[in-house]
Formats: structure tokens, C-alpha cells, sequence
């Protein structure tokens, strides 16, 4: 059964910008990092995003998260820029999905995505987004996923489905 949902925002970074120490502030942003559509290749990630084909991220080369809980109390303005997820997503509980295959269309036909294990927040979020943020993201910092398959995810309407234990798909 599928579910309808929103593709909020998507972000494909060429760039790391969390290094270092919080203390010392993130990287400079690159220009255009916030996309209108992202092309996602099966076991590789997302086409031009920091984590696309390395082998050390292949189980968990797109990150999605759920946009309610962005912690807005914090950072009225929090968006994918802080968080560094790749996804945005509006409509479901993602976090509640590890250990399951998932898919997402958007219009062009669905992408599959195995959801490995949580995204967990780190201290970047206190520097980046204001104090208190890695609390409140625990447990719903979002979710590190493999895909499964190729094609386009693009902001809006979406569909959502559940199709299996994800270990039966690796």
C-alpha cells in the first residue's frame, strides 16, 4: 500500500563541509547544493553528491529525513544545508523504517532504497543549527540507505511504499 508524501527539499553537495571541530565553523557552502531534482544510480548514490561511489558509504549513500522533525524550535531557518541529509521528506515517519526496502516516485517511476540504519546526529548540529539540536534529533535524525535501483527523485508529490525486509534484498 502506498501513502502519499512531499519531497521537501533534496541536496546533492560535491562538498564535505563538517570537519574539524564545530568551534571552528563549517566549510563555505557550495553553490547549489539545494536541487530541484537528483539523479540516484543503484549501489553508487546520488549523481555528484560528496558520498557518490565511495566504498566506504555504498551501504549508506543517500540520507533521508523526516521534515517534521527538524527541530524548528531551535533553528526557525534549519533546512538539508545543516543537517546534511540528502532527502526531506514530508508525510511520513522515515526513522520507523529501518531494516525495510522503500520505495519513492516521484513521476518518473519508483526508486528503491534499502534502509540500513539511523542517521545519527552529531555535535555539528549544536554549531550549526543552535544548542540543543543533537538532542533533539536523536532517534529521528533520519535514515542511511542504499539504492537499489536507478532513476529521479524531484521535489513534490510523492508516492511512498513498503515493499520488504531489507536484508532479503542485499
Amino acid at each position: 500500500m502506498s501513502q502519499r508524501v512531499e519531497v521537501v527539499q533534496l541536496l546533492v553537495s560535491p562538498a564535505h563541509r563538517y570537519m574539524g571541530r564545530p568551534s571552528e565553523g563549517p566549510s563555505p557552502a557550495p553553490a547549489g547544493e539545494l536541487v530541484s531534482s537528483a539523479e540516484v544510480r543503484s549501489g553508487l548514490g546520488l549523481v555528484g553528491d560528496r558520498y557518490y561511489a565511495r566504498p566506504a558509504h555504498r551501504d549508506a549513500a543517500v540520507t533521508l529525513m523526516g521534515a517534521e522533525n527538524l527541530p524548528s524550535d531551535i533553528g526557525s531557518d534549519t533546512d538539508l544545508r545543516h543537517t546534511r541529509r540528502n532527502v526531506l521528506l514530508r508525510g511520513v515517519d522515515i526513522d520507523a523504517y529501518v531494516g525495510v526496502t522503500v520505495a519513492l516516485d516521484t513521476g518518473s517511476g519508483p526508486v528503491l532504497f534499502a534502509v540500513r540504519r539511523p542517521a545519527r546526529p552529531c555535535a555539528w548540529m549544536d554549531a550549526v543549527i543552535g544548542p540543543g539540536a543533537q538532542r533533539a534529533l536523536r532517534g529521528k535524525g533520519g535514515v542511511r540507505c542504499t539504492p537499489l535501483s536507478d532513476g529521479v527523485l524531484t521535489l513534490g508529490p510523492a508516492d511512498f511504499r513498503v515493499l520488504e525486509d531489507a536484508k532479503e534484498t542485499s
